[in-house]
């Protein structure tokens, strides 16, 4: 039996309010779980110390028979001391996509000749008056 420490929504449309649970890693995110192990409130500010509450020593049992938690609930643990989490570097992330480069560059090499042809005919009517001169 795999466990998982997780978020378990509840809270009405548009008010998340989130359980931490320990549920098995097959059962649905809302449904049956083992325990309760914590509280969490988005909607709360960041520096509120109702914003995430933590059973903290049924936590540390559950973590040493081999649950796993979620990266979420691994950054609340992290933060409340429990668990070293490993900080994550994805460089990729921020890139653009595909279609956006390739958007990127058929706009730059209309601008570009745009400008030689803007270029070109400005020295156009330049080589017509310096015949006559």
């Amino acid at each position: 039996m795999a466990l998982k420490i997780r978020l378990a929504r509840g809270g009405s449309k548009k008010r998340p309010y989130y359980r931490i649970v320990v549920a098995e890693v097959t059962s649905p995110r809302d449904g049956r779980y083992v325990e309760k192990v914590g509280t969490y409130d988005p909607m709360l500010n960041k520096d509120d110390e109702n914003r995430v509450k933590l059973i903290e020593d049924r936590i540390k049992h559950w973590l040493s028979v081999g649950a796993r938690p979620t990266d979420r609930v691994a950054r609340f643990l992290d933060a409340a001391g429990l668990l070293k989490r490993e900080t994550r570097n994805n460089p990729n992330k921020g890139k653009p996509g595909q279609k956006r480069v390739e958007r990127e560059a058929v706009a730059a090499e209309a601008k570009k000749a745009a400008q030689e042809a803007a270029a070109a005919e400005a020295a156009a009517p330049a080589e017509e008056a310096a015949p006559e001169a």
